[in-house]
């Protein structure tokens, strides 16, 4: 019997779906190992709820090691691709181990970063939306500048500790936002010397009215939702700068600030460059069966592929679909071995939805608008139905009742080491302001 070693570089909805899609066949013709740097999945569509403190930062993670149990799983960073000679180096460990895989078929699930377009001062001062350190980043400067702009001696710099931008109105930065939102305004009665007008909660986007991917209609229900829960919206606004204290925009501007969440951007993961395919707005281009033209052996899908739809536009970058296409990737691999029809990737988008704060959301589901609590409900019960595992989704529904009754939580998730003998507390005592308050000072971030 031949053996066909294929890899996955990426643990994303994509890849770890294609995953699942070989777990669930169970074929010993096929040796299969999905490559990530992180060994969990998140399930990126609650991230939001981590840094409100809706949800325990464990509970939308899931160790890819409990999800696939006969598919192999590799921790380790991807360092080259060679396409012609059919092998891939990775490396791993405290002093970056390496290896060099030779494989039959590679699958590149590798997802995007964030892209900051170069703007003065962004990538050095802004926090960012995409990963569970992200998530933990954002809820410990949230915390950390309540606490400092509860003291006295703080009082002139209240402005800016105050005041939170967030960076485009699509679904990351809208949601984002009204967490964020919602989340100081639960926290700050529990500060003697802060008021809720003291708060100030800024969206910045290019477009007329926030999330433009569900429409006009819905589009403009959110922007005015948002708007009356005291959240200012600077619409048809781009940035220019960002300083220590300080954001401009392009319209002159000048926002008093010192954090700034970018959600406004993103681009294709550098690691793409290592690949010589033909690529399409730095996406890797692939036919209907996510194959790449004129490779054998090479698929790409999700973020990092150009995915055709079939009218002659591209699938959009979603979970949604990344998810499907892993399950007909790993299907046309077989296939090819097999000598069987590939089957080509079909999927038309059932719905987009949005949470917006405050038990209120947005929703379009077949072409059927919804709004208000309604959409809020189905947005968490389509979503819980989605993560994967029984044991995640009882844990999130409890954590969903508990936050009913009690209110949220502003513990700082810190990993930083004990006070030893030799030390005091003034000398130990810095990371507080420091780290937390710039993020170009900061090493606290914590992987589950």
């Amino acid at each position: 019997m031949t053996r066909h070693a294929c890899f996955i570089l990426g643990g994303g909805f994509g890849g770890l779906y294609a995953a699942l899609e070989f777990e669930k066949r169970t074929d010993p013709r096929f040796e299969v190992t999905v490559v990530n740097r992180e060994n969990f999945f998140l399930f990126t569509p609650m991230l939001h709820e981590i840094a409100a403190s809706d949800l325990d930062l464990t509970n939308i993670v899931n160790p890819v090691r409990k999800m696939i149990r006969r598919v192999n799983f590799f921790c380790g960073d991807v360092d080259k691709i060679d396409i012609e000679s059919k092998q891939a180096v990775v490396s791993h460990g405290f002093h970056r181990h390496s290896h060099t895989l030779e494989y039959d078929h590679l699958v590149l699930a590798l997802g995007s970063v964030t892209n900051f377009f170069n703007l003065p001062g962004v990538a050095e001062r802004a926090l960012t939306m995409k990963s569970l350190g992200d998530a933990i980043q954002l809820r410990n400067r949230l915390i950390a500048h309540l606490e400092e702009a509860d003291t006295e001696c703080a009082r002139a710099e209240r402005p800016p500790l105050l005041t939170f931008v967030v960076a485009g109105g699509g679904f990351a930065g809208v949601e984002t936002i009204a967490s964020i939102n919602d989340f100081l305004h639960d926290a700050i009665p529990f500060y003697p010397n802060l008021r809720e007008e003291m708060l100030r909660v800024v969206l910045v986007h290019p477009g007329e009215f926030i999330l433009p991917e569900l429409g006009e209609k819905l589009g403009r229900y959110a922007d005015k939702k948002v708007r009356a829960r005291g959240v200012e919206i600077f619409s048809k606004s781009k940035f220019a700068a960002v300083r220590p204290s300080e954001i401009e925009l392009t319209n002159g501007e000048k926002i008093i600030s010192s954090t700034l969440v970018w959600t406004a951007g993103t681009s294709s993961n550098p690691i793409l460059n290592l690949v010589a395919c033909a690529k399409e707005r730095g996406r890797i281009k692939v036919n209907a069966y996510l194959e790449v033209e004129g490779h054998d052996g090479l698929w790409a899908l999700g973020d990092c592929a150009l995915v055709p739809d079939g009218t002659g536009d591209y699938c959009p970058p979603t979970a949604q679909h990344a998810s499907r296409e892993g399950k007909v990737l790993a299907h046309n691999i077989i296939a090819s071995v097999d000598g069987k029809p590939k089957k080509p990737f079909k999927f038309k988008t059932l719905g987009e939805l949005a949470a917006i704060g405050r038990r209120t959301g947005v929703a379009r589901i077949l072409g059927v608008n919804f709004s208000g609590f309604l959409a809020w409900f189905l947005w968490r019960g389509i979503y819980w139905s989605k993560l994967p595992r029984a044991e995640k989704k009882v844990r999130v529904a409890i954590d969903w009742a508990l936050d009913v009754f009690f209110s949220k939580d502003f513990v700082q998730y810190l990993d930083q080491r004990a006070l030893a003998a030799s030390q005091t507390e003034t000398g130990a005592a810095p990371w507080n302001r420091d780290q937390l308050s710039d993020p170009s000072k900061s090493n606290n971030r914590i992987a589950a």
